[in-house]
């Protein structure tokens, strides 16, 4: 009998240990910018419907959130608060964390399962080229994490690099910002004012990119193996949904 009980209490606390070491958080990337440091200070802040909709749908599934920009403290965002992001602003403390976001060195990778970036095209400037923050993406997707973005967010995690040298997003379909919309926008002058083109740079690194004449419908969310992606702000909400249904797969 004492037996029996000492095998239950062994695999108790080994199973107990097991759910303790899992990540249970996700990490929002942002961009400390606010203009392209161009004459016309054309606006480079976070989008705000690709940023709080996502935070939303994670926190009502349970996990707690944490943002990461590369210079840390208060980051700034396009759009006026509107539907889920009004209500999470003003409910569930989203400014309490987007005014006091995580520098790279304060985070511990192994704390996180997910990882999602939304657009406005600050992350294109700062995000896609902070190496502390391209390496914690590739460690968090490395230990079986999911990696999500809507918009400009995938061109900043397009040149993440995994231990094995390849790009991660080499040989995935991947959605991000497309070149025709891009060129006949004037949010930075065509697009000439970036450095990179979103669309571009994914193809260049081996992904699949997506784009309008590739997906039947401009709103669709694009899953390829731990990688979940849209092309436009509509469907940011979902994606953070796709990337909780593969993480719990």
């Amino acid at each position: 009998m004492k037996y029996l009980v000492s095998v239950v209490l062994c695999i108790a606390a080994t199973f107990s240990n097991y759910l303790y070491a899992q990540p249970t958080k996700v990490l929002i990337l942002t961009s400390n910018l606010v203009d392209m440091g161009d004459p016309e200070k054309h606006d480079a802040r976070n989008n705000l419907w690709e940023v709080a909709p996502p935070y939303h749908i994670f926190l009502n599934h349970g996990f707690d959130v944490d943002f990461v920009s590369p210079k840390g403290g208060k980051v700034e965002f396009q759009m006026f608060a509107m539907g889920i992001s009004k209500y999470t602003i003003k409910y569930e403390g989203f400014l309490d964390k987007t005014n006091h976001t995580l520098k790279p060195t304060d985070v511990n990778p192994d704390d996180y399962w997910g990882v999602y970036i939304g657009g406005g095209y600050g992350p294109l400037f700062d995000v896609a080229n902070d190496k502390a923050i391209q390496a914690l993406i590739a460690q968090i997707y490395e230990a079986g994490g999911v990696v999500g973005s809507a918009g400009h967010g995938a061109g900043a995690f397009a040149d993440v690099v995994l231990s094995s040298g390849e790009y991660m997003v080499k040989g995935k379909k991947v959605a991000g910002f497309p070149n025709s919309t891009e060129i006949t926008k004037p949010w930075a002058k065509q697009g000439t004012l970036l450095p990179i083109m979103v669309e571009d740079k994914l193809n260049k690194n081996g992904a699949i990119a997506q784009n309008k004449k590739t997906l039947k419908d401009k709103t669709e969310v694009v899953i390829d193996e731990r990688l979940v992606s849209t092309l436009f702000l509509d469907s940011a909400a979902i994606v953070a949904k796709e990337m909780i249904v593969t993480h719990q797969q």
